[in-house]
């Protein structure tokens, strides 16, 4: 047992930290992702089309399209923060979209400044 002596008090560590028991983490049961072969799918996705990169550089906006102020006589009274997070294949949206503008600029040598 650790102790820590400050001015008046004695602050007992063990109470606070507790060591991880081995045998607890491997009795663990394995969590199921439903959604881990489409996400695979996504991140395995190449893009060798220029039309299906426009059309994903289209369809994914660069911004969160929910993300809001809420303005009142020129005043901001509340704000409606960014919810894609919450989206399960978000990271997944967001690498598409970005390997297909890099695919516009590097093999197609689009000028993508109308997409960001």
């Amino acid at each position: 047992m650790s102790v820590i002596h400050q001015d008046h008090q004695d602050i007992v560590l063990s109470a606070f930290i507790q060591p991880m028991d081995i045998s607890t983490q491997a009795g663990r049961r394995k969590k199921f992702d439903l959604l881990k072969p489409l996400r695979q799918w996504l991140d395995d996705l190449e893009i060798q089309n220029r039309q299906l990169a426009y059309f994903i550089a289209k369809l994914i906006p660069a911004q969160c399209p929910f993300e809001r102020d809420i303005v009142l006589f020129g005043r901001k009274i509340a704000h409606i923060p960014p919810m894609c997070k919450l989206n399960p294949l978000y990271d997944q949206f967001v690498g598409l979209r970005f390997r297909a503008l890099c695919y516009l600029v590097d093999k197609c040598g689009e000028d993508i400044q109308s997409y960001c």
